[in-house]
């Protein structure tokens, strides 16, 4: 079989349309360099493995999998919770001098280079799972972020969340609050009292924005995320515009903790507080009352005291999280208990990240049989983690440690995705997206992922992929030598890589297509197998059992 060119959308079109009829139900990437894991247990399957790892991190390869069911669910979270941090990238740019150069000012230079490095190279792969998925919640976006340093600042922040993924979650609401990304981003910095004489009133960008989409939601909760409603069914406000008027108030006075076009260090300090922007004046919100003269960081601690004990955030906050790692519509009773934990680790202590995390992944509903899951189970994988998948499972380096994939938002050309780049504060889909005149919509489901789905986006996916696959991104290449060996059994292939890339869960009729389409291909020379692994990575990664993940 010739795979189609890559600019040749009729035959990607093509492509797709085959694989979209199947409708039924070796190891890669560096391995050799892994300590072997102790033996595999007899309860945890390979598929198993896979598709936990596919939920909990960024890859599933033939070490990672026997890693799994060597140490158990519970205790390769264990390893990776202990794992060190490799890194950082606001040094991995000061190393690379990006920092030296003053026209780097003003743009993003060597941002998406080191977003991408940590994605696909970093051990602590749970860790950068839950720094992309905290990265689509708390966003701050590389696009409208004018300011000076700019890829500096949005790399401390990727930092930032970094270092609070598995730590509290009052901590991470106060440190995305301080931090220069998220001040620029929503106009908290240089946020100024009012001015009577000007009419001039505190910006209330990042008062909305920390309530709607980072904290508590629109509408209160009960403790299973469903919403509370009053006697005629309508749903009840979270909380009302003087509770935005009154944050307002709080987040005024905040700003650089110094100021320096010529160096970007300014950029990695939280802002301090000046008391003679901040606001004296009463402030109400969330049923508090700050008196007037409060002092503006009693003020600002006491605000964020409020937001996080709010018994909206344990609901809220967890469904997303549940949402980026396993699935888009859980059940009320799987909200309630990873809730449940968040509200108290069992220790007594509110917002402890770890245990949530380890609560989402361990809970009975995401460890249950997929073919025993309800219709309705599942998520579609997002782009960006397609093409992570893809450069971790087969070993993808960068020679040079550029990293110069770039930025892969086009979607028509490429994902329709890319790390920090989404077009607004709500992300690149949001969390409650419904797609209008579906079946999602008749059965009371969201499809999040499905916000940045169409016609064009699904054909640039797969011609980019298909480039990809074949000669890399940039100079980020994957490495197929461990392959070629197995290039000879279509079947046998084609099956592997549907174990590693979507866990087993490719149906009879579509691995059939697959293989048939592949073994189509004569191995008769290194160059042909190889044109037979790319043609069958490019399928399984085309096929809707593994866009569509269980």
């Amino acid at each position: 079989m010739a795979l189609p060119s890559a600019s040749n959308t009729s035959s990607a079109a093509l492509l797709l349309a085959s694989l979209n009829a199947c409708t039924g139900g070796g190891a890669g990437g560096n391995d050799s360099s892994t300590p072997p894991p102790p033996p595999a247990r007899n309860d945890i399957s390979e598929q198993q493995a896979a598709r936990f790892l596919q939920q909990a991190a960024l890859s599933s390869t033939a070490a990672e999998i026997a890693e799994v069911r060597g140490h158990g669910y519970s205790g390769w979270l264990d390893r990776q919770f202990a794992a060190p941090r490799n890194q950082s990238h606001w040094d991995w740019m000061a190393g690379r001098g990006y920092h030296a150069d003053a026209n780097n000012a003003n743009n993003f230079n060597g941002a998406d280079n080191t977003f991408w490095r940590k994605l696909i190279s970093a051990p602590d792969t749970l860790r950068q799972r839950m720094v992309l998925a905290l990265s689509e919640i708390f966003v701050v976006s590389m696009v409208g972020l004018p300011v000076a340093w700019r890829g500096f600042c949005i790399a401390h922040y990727v930092d930032l969340l970094e270092q609070h993924a598995f730590g509290n979650y009052r901590q991470l609401l106060e440190a995305v609050t301080l931090s220069t990304g998220m001040g620029n981003y929503l106009n908290l910095r240089g946020n100024q009292k009012e001015d009577t004489k000007t009419g001039r009133v505190p910006d209330e960008n990042y008062a909305r924005e920390v309530l709607q989409l980072f904290s508590i939601g629109l509408y209160q909760l009960n403790p299973d995320g469903s919403v509370i409603t009053d006697g005629n069914g309508k749903p009840l406000e979270s909380y009302t515009q003087d509770s935005i008027t009154g944050l307002a108030r709080v987040f005024t006075g905040w700003d650089y903790d110094g100021y320096n076009k010529a160096d970007p260090g300014f950029q990695q300090r939280p802002l301090v507080f000046n008391a003679a922007r901040h606001s004296a004046q009463e402030k109400r919100f969330l049923g508090v009352t700050v008196t007037a003269g409060t002092p503006g960081a009693e003020a600002m601690r006491t605000a964020l005291d409020t937001i996080a004990n709010h018994p909206n955030v344990g609901p809220f906050f967890c469904r997303q999280l549940i949402q980026r790692l396993v699935c888009s519509n859980p059940g009320p009773a799987y909200i309630a208990r990873v809730a449940a934990v968040f509200n108290n680790n069992g220790n007594g202590v509110r917002g402890d990240l770890q245990a949530v995390v380890r609560a989402i992944l361990l809970d009975e509903e995401a460890r249950r049989d997929p073919a025993s899951q309800p219709a309705s189970w599942g998520k579609l994988r997002e782009p960006v983690l397609r093409l992570v998948q893809w450069a971790r499972t087969f070993g993808a380096s960068s020679p040079s440690d550029l990293w110069n994939i770039g930025d892969t938002s086009d979607p028509s050309r490429r994902l329709g995705q890319s790390p920090l780049r989404s077009p607004s504060v709500f992300n690149f889909f949001r969390p409650g997206y419904v797609p209008p005149g579906t079946a999602f919509a008749t059965a009371g489901l969201v499809a999040p992922e499905l916000q940045i789905t169409n016609e064009s986006s699904v054909i640039g996916y797969i011609n980019w992929m298909q480039s990809v696959i074949q000669s890399g991104a940039g100079e980020v290449k994957a490495n197929y030598g461990d392959w070629l060996a197995q290039a000879g059994d279509a079947p046998a292939l084609v099956n592997k890589l549907a174990l590693l890339l979507a866990a087993g869960q490719l149906g009879s009729n579509s691995i059939g297509t697959i293989s048939n389409a592949v073994a189509s291909i004569n191995p008769s020379s290194d160059s042909a197998r190889l044109n037979r692994i790319y043609a069958a990575i490019l399928l399984v990664m085309a096929c809707p059992e593994y866009i569509a993940f269980k």
